[in-house]
């Protein structure tokens, strides 16, 4: 857990664009053995869900917002060779964000959490044309494969992806997660009850489970 004194240091030089006071909070919190989850949920995940609230309150600028995001995808690159990763196991996924979809920390933020524990997994970024990803999936056969969706008007890309990965073969489960699942979990649970709903970072943990 981050103190909530340090969480708002933080937010604050977030929203003011001052990345090396951002960089050095991180910084610490790593030296002082924070593990590298509670940073990206407890630092991370919670700033720029909060970035997004002010945003939605007009609070702050699109710009602000975007800068905020290149922050947080700037200190997760200068975390990630200080990552321990060990021996793969025989676990895979491959994390996407389906086709108009460009807000991809949150994959790239599961993409890392599985990798330091041993799971081989295979980011594809924003954006991931239907077919490169149909194509990925046949090539790779992961255990799992998860898509990300932040821009609720995009869910019919979601959609189509789903019935396009329904139609492989392959034993593969799929996982969705994202900002849009805020609004839209219920009724999409109703309709596809198959499919696992990650609406934070801490619920991949369950993952390790099944």
């Amino acid at each position: 857990m981050i103190d909530e004194t340090r969480y708002r240091s933080y937010l604050e030089a977030l929203v003011a664009g001052q990345r090396n006071a951002c960089r050095n909070i991180v910084l610490q919190l790593h030296d002082a053995g924070v593990p590298l989850q509670t940073i990206y949920v407890d630092l991370f995940q919670r700033s720029l869900y909060e970035i997004g609230s002010l945003w939605e309150q007009n609070r702050i600028s699109v710009a602000v917002e975007h800068m905020a995001t290149a922050i947080t995808e700037y200190l997760m690159a200068v975390l990630y060779p200080t990552l321990f990763i060990p021996k793969p196991s025989d676990r895979s996924i491959i994390v996407s964000c389906v086709a108009n979809e460009y807000h991809q920390i949150g994959g790239k933020m599961v993409a890392d959490i599985l990798e330091i524990r041993g799971w081989s997994t295979y980011f594809l970024g924003a954006n991931t044309p239907l077919a490169d990803l149909l194509t990925m999936v046949q090539e790779k056969r992961p255990n799992w494969v998860a898509l990300s969706l932040s821009v609720f008007f995009n869910m019919p890309h979601l959609e189509r992806a789903i019935e396009a990965l329904r139609g492989l073969d392959g034993p593969f489960r799929i996982l969705v997660g994202g900002q849009a699942f805020r609004w839209a979990e219920d009724a999409f649970s109703k309709r596809y009850p198959e499919i696992r709903v990650c609406k934070s970072l801490n619920d991949i943990d369950r993952l390790e489970m099944d």
